[in-house]
């Protein structure tokens, strides 16, 4: 075959190439769009519920009216001057800050343990720490509910927390686990060998490194006590009730717009504390083990 016939039949070869190639380009596009459409429905579907909510808060309606005939800031009065709304509130708050200082508490030097020894039964132990994350709530509800009822601590705050705890105690190891397993032994060796304590080490050079894991851990130890509904229902009483509990059991007899209000305080809150998490760099909880994005 001649040279000019070669070059001729690469032309063509070419010119029939481009159609196909065009042809790709366009279902990849197609499909990026199709792909970005069903997201933003997933998307829309799963914010829609938060931005409706706002809007009946503020809504003149003594029922859940959507869309609201009117504008009021009515239930936000109601909310802010009702006992019966600060008793829970505060409750929740109590037992949310002192869940966050015992989970951390136990979880620092457990996850330590975890990471840093070597003994018999480690994972063991790793297992049955993480156990209340994939255990059914009504279940490990009913256990504690049939256990206080020995104790007598069914009713009590105590009785509360140690419930919230071993709840929130696995999203503490797992946060301040990466964080230890992110910062090389080398570091703690470097400071034993300055003339550093063991407090010293921990205090100065430890814990800096570790500040995203145990940040993230706190965050989400108080959220799983902030929310959680279904044990609380099985350990409290009318003094000792929770926001959860109280919204729970307001919303079986009233759908009044208060609960509206009070909904979107707490995404607000949750809102701004997401922020300040993630801008610190904390809230990348199961990616990096640092805490920070890669």
């Amino acid at each position: 075959m001649k040279k000019g016939e070669i070059a001729l039949t690469t032309i063509q070869a070419n010119a029939n190439e481009r159609p196909r190639t065009r042809r790709s380009v366009s279902r990849v596009k197609a499909g990026r769009i199709l792909l970005y459409f069903a997201v933003g429905l997933i998307v829309l579907f799963l914010l829609l519920p938060i931005v409706i909510i706002p809007l009946l808060s503020f809504g003149s309606s003594p029922w859940l009216q959507f869309p609201p005939p009117s504008w009021t800031l009515k239930w936000y009065g109601e909310l802010f001057n009702s006992p019966d709304w600060w008793g829970p509130i505060m409750n929740s708050v109590k037992v949310g800050i002192s869940v966050v200082v015992l989970s951390q508490l136990i979880g620092v030097p457990v996850s330590y343990a975890l990471v840093r020894g070597k003994f018999p039964g480690r994972d063991f132990l790793n297992g049955l720490l993480l156990m209340p994350m994939i255990m059914p709530y009504i279940i490990y509800a009913i256990a504690v509910y049939s256990l206080f009822l020995k104790l007598g601590m069914n009713g009590t705050l105590i009785g509360l927390i140690i419930t919230h705890t071993v709840l929130a105690l696995p999203y503490v190891v797992i946060n301040v686990s990466n964080a230890f397993r992110a910062m090389s032994p080398a570091v703690e060796y470097a400071a034993a060998s300055c003339g550093a304590g063991p407090w010293q080490t921990f205090r100065y050079v430890v814990l800096p490194l570790i500040r995203p894991g145990v940040t993230s851990g706190a965050v989400f130890a108080f959220a799983i006590s902030w929310d959680e509904v279904i044990t609380s229902m099985f350990v409290t009483d009318p003094q000792t009730i929770t926001l959860p509990v109280k919204i729970w059991t307001t919303l079986r007899l009233d759908l009044s717009p208060v609960i509206a209000a009070l909904s979107t305080i707490m995404i607000a809150l949750s809102t701004i504390m997401l922020v300040v998490t993630t801008s610190k760099g904390s809230a990348d909880v199961f990616g990096s083990p640092s805490g920070k994005r890669e």
